[in-house]
């Protein structure tokens, strides 16, 4: 039986909003550089990521998610519990007492909550409540024209508040060339929401916004972009529909995207393929990205540090383009056992009950994220007897 025409569409036009709420957060806790020092904590303990030293929550991550909570809610209900976040909702403020973070149903209760996690500054928590409480509407019609036979009740979320926390921090200003992407800088930072089937954990929406995509026409202040993609049953839909030109350096062989601490054996692995070139890039949101934006061939990480709010959004965005994000583990499992072509893709609903904190949403196997699922089989090859 086919549910209401509107609910999915609803329900992606409510993302699409939020996340560009989101952005507006983001670029105004960048804007004082006294505000954000006070914004930033560092995270520990079984919240911390084991891949970086300093893993870092800033309250903008915090605030941003909530938001999305707090927004999607109050609109469908039935999400109720099932909207996941990668951030903690507790913050400690400079008198170091701790704070939980939620947006209020009332602005001037956002405010005195804020105040108090921001040490009393009433104006720059005025400031953060304008943006969380405004009412803001994209309009998309392509996106409010979607028919899906699935129902909000159907599906759950997982919020990537600030992906690429550590750039967001340092706030290098390198603008995206025209050719090409961004190595670092403040538009590897992404805001990712990502919508799965509780029943499968299959993705089949994803809403990513560039906070900080390009400058404005005062060179002061940052524009950004926003991405969406649907696939569902016959539906595939994706916003992103002309491909930017590729990377300079990208040849008419293979062109891999790293990270820069990938292990020296994968890069040496992947160099050898013939006529493959490495390039490097900040956030496993954005490198995802750039797959979709086909700027590069593939993402390929071998560690198990990526998460399930990583990789949700762009996961849906690569599915409806034809494409996918894989457990790169499991695709050297059935390359061994003879299951040539097995692509092993991520799914979102269940976590892995033996581990503890985020390490229960990790993405364990590492991944492989492209737009032509050919290319696993010449990255497993190439890695065979090289990891795991």
């Amino acid at each position: 039986m086919f549910a209401k025409a509107s609910g999915m569409a609803e329900l992606l036009r409510l993302l699409l909003s939020v996340a560009e709420k989101a952005a507006n957060v983001a670029r105004v806790c960048r804007q004082e550089a006294p505000l954000f020092e006070l914004l930033v904590q560092e995270k520990t303990g079984v919240d911390k990521n084991k891949k970086f030293v300093q893993d870092f929550k800033t309250l903008a991550d915090v605030l941003i998610q909530e938001m999305i909570r707090h927004d999607v809610c109050a609109k469908f209900p039935e999400l109720t519990g099932f909207i996941h976040g990668e951030e903690s909702n507790k913050f400690k403020n400079g008198l170091g007492e701790s704070v939980i973070v939620r947006v209020c149903a009332q602005e001037e209760d956002t405010t005195a909550l804020l105040a108090k996690v921001l040490d009393g500054d009433q104006n720059a928590a005025s400031l953060l409540t304008k943006v969380i409480h405004q009412d803001l509407q994209i309009k998309d019609e392509t996106a409010e024209s979607l028919q899906l036979s699935i129902s909000p009740a159907d599906v759950g979320i997982w919020i990537d508040p600030i992906d690429g926390t550590s750039q967001y921090i340092e706030g290098k200003e390198e603008e995206e060339p025209d050719e090409g992407f961004c190595p670092f800088g403040l538009p590897c930072a992404l805001v990712l929401i990502g919508v799965y089937l509780r029943s499968t954990g299959q993705p089949v929406m994803g809403v990513i916004n560039q906070p900080f995509n390009h400058k404005d026409s005062t060179g002061k202040g940052w524009k950004g972009q926003h991405l969406w993609g649907v696939s569902y049953g016959e539906v595939n839909v994706c916003s992103f529909k002309h491909r930017r030109p590729s990377c300079p350096q990208k040849r008419d062989g293979l062109s891999v995207l790293l990270s820069s601490s990938e292990k020296p054996a994968v890069k040496d692995a992947l160099a050898a393929i013939p006529s493959s070139s490495l390039m490097y890039a900040s956030g496993a949101g954005y490198k995802i990205l750039c797959v979709v934006q086909g700027l590069v061939d593939v993402y390929v990480l071998s560690e198990g540090s990526t998460f399930r709010w990583d990789s949700c959004a762009p996961h849906a965005l690569l599915r409806a383009l034809g494409g996918g994000v894989s457990d790169l583990r499991e695709c050297m499992r059935a390359r061994v056992s003879g299951n040539k072509g097995h692509t092993a893709e991520l799914t979102y609903h269940q976590p892995h009950t033996e581990s503890q904190g985020v390490d229960r949403w990790a993405n364990r196997g590492g991944i492989i994220a492209y737009l032509d699922s050919s290319i696993i089989d010449k990255v497993v090859a190439a890695l065979a007897g090289k990891i795991f």
